[in-house]
């Protein structure tokens, strides 16, 4: 979980992708399944500065249940969302909720799958192309 945070926030989306070989990512506009589709469409989508997204994730309030004898865990994280530009003042750009289940693979634990609930949203026109043309109306 802190993983997935530090390789976006770096723009390192092959390894933050890598996260989720094999797993379904449920987004409030996408779904993504694999490795391949959460590279593409984070290269597509969204807007970097200097090699980064110039965000930080915070995750917070962890709930962890593991069921060992299936190899199998859930967890359920809030997830804030800074963003700061030399022309946007530092600001929370998304607050939310992740919703996940893992499996243990080869005695490492790996997304199964990630759902990210949105609880309230700022601006997002200088974190993801597909938000440009709404705020530009």
């Amino acid at each position: 979980m802190a993983r997935y945070c530090r390789l976006y926030d770096a723009g390192d989306f092959e390894g933050y992708a890598n996260l989720f070989e094999g797993a379904r990512v449920i987004g409030p506009l996408s779904t993504l399944d694999g490795a391949a589709e959460v590279l593409a469409y984070h290269q597509t989508n969204c807007l970097l500065y200097d090699g980064s997204p110039q965000t930080r994730h915070v995750t917070t309030n962890i709930e962890i249940h593991i069921d060992a004898g299936a190899a199998t865990a859930t967890a359920r994280s809030y997830v804030t969302v800074y963003q700061a530009l030399p022309d946007f003042p530092l600001q929370a750009i998304f607050v939310g909720a992740y919703e996940d289940d893992f499996v243990k693979q080869d005695g490492a634990w790996r997304f199964a799958t990630r759902t990210a609930i949105p609880y309230f949203v700022g601006d997002l026109s200088h974190h993801a192309r597909e938000f440009l043309s709404a705020t530009a109306q």
